[in-house]
């Protein structure tokens, strides 16, 4: 497969289908190319020379019939495009698993940088950086504005009792990936049980808020919100929580998982917490619950990581030093869990 011919792309057909359903789109020959940073789905960058365009598609390989649903992804883009919330615009969704192997959508390409850590934001300076990421939370806060039945994604998920599911689901999935002992990990997920907050009013949840799922653009404003694939309706806090988690140091540089809290004039998650308070006039006195369920839950993807790493089920670099992080993660979930608790 060539470059040009990226696995998981048969270009001839989907020049075919973008022929028949939007004639006129594309024009000359199409290359294509796989966008790297995606987390589970593929991402390609698809252009006849003039024109870009992006296709999405699940993993190649057998993925779960309710994993990376491109139908699901596809219907919140399309409904969330003429609001404020920037979005790419949706050009076309097939369902028809003949033309690339499996279900894929369709979008323009959008002009704009993922930034992914904070060494990539630092040749921005402290004044840019500090712009980029407070667009992010004034990004989210338009987001969490979005009435569901108006845009109608009122059926897009089952928010009540969100929370409980959620907590339970990722306790699922720490038992699969149970292969060695955790200090503290069962204590943070009996203590998160013991303490679930009254969420409030249900929003459209982005479910993966974080600076390297958007594109910035020249201005240091945010040009599109990708990746929806974790979307759902539910308690708008918990995006809040992830992206508070995701803005916090680890103390670890050589981690192999990073932050960008480390970039010269990144706000603190104080900062970032009370401009969302002020932008949504959310209660946000529990959010400390929310922030030890993101460090929960990304303690147990790590984990997941880690497990299938001693099972030899990984290839790449970094994954060896995956499972020093996992008690990190654990004791940064409890630290902040308790001492919300005590606040309280």
């Amino acid at each position: 497969m060539s470059p040009d011919h990226p696995p998981g792309l048969d270009l001839d057909r989907l020049r075919g289908l973008l022929d028949a359903e939007r004639p006129g789109l594309v024009s000359g020959p199409l290359t294509g190319r796989l966008i790297e940073g995606g987390r589970s789905n593929l991402t390609y960058a698809v252009s006849d020379g003039a024109a870009r365009l992006v296709v999405r598609r699940p993993p190649l390989g057998h993925v779960l019939a309710t994993a990376h649903d491109m139908k699901r992804e596809h219907r919140v883009i399309s409904a969330l495009h003429p609001t404020t919330v920037p979005v790419p615009r949706p050009m076309l969704l097939c369902e028809d698993e003949d033309v690339l192997g499996a279900p894929f959508y369709v979008m323009e390409f959008v002009e704009g940088t993922p930034y992914r850590t904070a060494g990539q934001l630092a040749p921005l300076g402290a004044e840019r950086t500090r712009d980029a990421v407070l667009s992010l939370v004034d990004t989210l806060v338009e987001l969490h504005a979005v009435d569901p039945a108006e845009v109608g994604l009122d059926d897009f998920g089952r928010p009540e009792g969100f929370l409980d599911r959620q907590l339970r689901r990722w306790g699922k999935q720490l038992d699969a990936s149970r292969g060695r002992e955790l200090a503290g990990i069962d204590e943070l997920h009996a203590t998160l049980g013991r303490h679930l907050p009254a969420s409030p009013a249900p929003t459209v949840v982005h479910g993966d808020y974080r600076l390297d799922n958007v594109l910035i653009g020249a201005d240091d404003r945010i040009k599109a919100v990708l990746d929806w694939e974790m979307s759902t309706l539910g308690d708008p806090l918990t995006d809040l929580g992830l992206l508070v988690m995701y803005c916090t140091p680890l103390g670890m540089p050589d981690s192999p998982v990073s932050t960008t809290a480390e970039a010269p004039g990144h706000p603190s998650p104080a900062e970032l917490v009370e401009r969302y308070a002020a932008r949504s006039g959310r209660d946000v006195s529990a959010l400390s619950w929310y922030t030890a369920f993101a460090w929960f839950k990304l303690a147990v993807i790590l984990e997941g990581i880690h497990y299938r790493y001693t099972l030899g089920q990984t290839v790449g670099r970094g994954f060896d030093r995956i499972g020093d992080l996992v008690p990190v993660f654990i004791q940064h979930g409890l630290t902040t869990l308790h001492s919300g608790l005590q606040e309280g």
